[in-house]
């Protein structure tokens, strides 16, 4: 049961840490960073799940990363579309 507990808190403390850090953390402007960034919440978000299903966790942590990578690659496509 302690393992349980304490998987959700730090899921909860990724998630919170995490999120701040891409929001307002360095080298924020640069997508690609961000992309790499993006992980560590999404990580949290995944523990949290992980602390109630297993199967949840897993689909939620593709679905998560899947979504995050496509939108990230088509924002560096779009931004350097625009700056040339």
């Amino acid at each position: 049961m302690d393992i349980v507990i304490s998987t959700l808190y730090l899921g909860y403390i990724l998630l919170i840490f995490g999120t701040l850090g891409v929001i307002l953390g360095p080298e924020r402007r640069d997508p690609f960073v961000r992309l790499l960034n993006i992980e560590i919440p999404a990580l949290g978000v995944m523990l949290i799940f992980l602390a109630y299903n297993h199967t949840l966790a897993l689909m939620t942590y593709i679905a998560i990363n899947s979504l995050i990578v496509l939108v990230f690659i088509r924002t560096i496509i779009r931004k350097e579309e625009l700056e040339a």
